[in-house]
């Protein structure tokens, strides 16, 4: 969600007096915490903090809390929230962001390393290393392309692979799970009754060589 400095004086007038008020107290102290939680909760009913739909974006989300209650009245992970430089939300929003960023790139290696290996597997060249899929500065697009095709299914294809006579256990959801929501093997056997060397077998002989074709066509190595 983005917001607009108009926005922000409101909320900093709400927040300014229990910032000065927490910084009175040392770190661990159960009237700053009193104050700390009292802030966090009016930027949460302000709804003006970046928000986006990414698997990973309550991870970054708790980063960020941690942050806010490790440097706003002292440097300790950081530097010291300064108010003469921006408001809180501007400062929230900007090491929110940074964390989002180091998530996108972590799952994207994270995918690259499943491309190396599926072209790894079907070729005999042995220079075919991550280093040669996808410099660092082109990784987050590498991810969000890959996702919108395996979302949206433009073909049909991954829908229309699956295990006989479970539709539903298809490339497409399992590509999604072990990429992006990155489920283990064990938990999917449990949603859908079936042993894991069934649904292994199936990703690796069916699904990751489909992966693999897209990331050909793509350029991706």
């Amino acid at each position: 969600m983005n917001i607009t400095d108009r926005d922000l004086p409101s909320i900093d007038a709400e927040i300014l007096p229990l910032l000065t008020e927490a910084c009175k107290y040392p770190p661990g102290n159960f009237k700053r915490k009193q104050c700390l939680t009292k802030m966090i909760r009016i930027i949460q009913q302000s709804n003006r903090l970046w928000h986006e739909h990414t698997p990973y974006y309550e991870d970054a989300l708790q980063q960020t809390w941690l942050y806010f209650c490790q440097n706003i009245c002292e440097a300790g992970t950081g530097e010291k929230y300064d108010p003469s430089r921006s408001s809180v939300i501007t400062w929230l929003n900007r090491y929110l962001k940074w964390r989002l960023q180091d998530f996108r790139i972590k799952n994207s290696q994270h995918l690259a390393k499943y491309y190396s290996s599926a072209s790894q597997k079907s070729s005999h060249k042995p220079h075919d290393t991550l280093a040669n899929v996808a410099a660092p500065p082109d990784i987050p697009p590498i991810l969000e392309t890959t996702q919108h095709w395996i979302e949206t299914d433009p073909s049909g294809d991954l829908r229309k692979q699956h295990i006989h006579n479970r539709p539903e256990v298809n490339c497409q959801m399992l590509l999604l799970k072990r990429l992006f929501s990155q489920t283990q093997w064990a938990q999917i056997s449990s949603e859908f009754d079936l042993p894991v060397s069934t649904l292994s077998s199936f990703y690796q002989r069916q699904c990751i060589p489909t992966l693999r074709s897209f990331g050909e066509l793509n350029g991706f190595f």
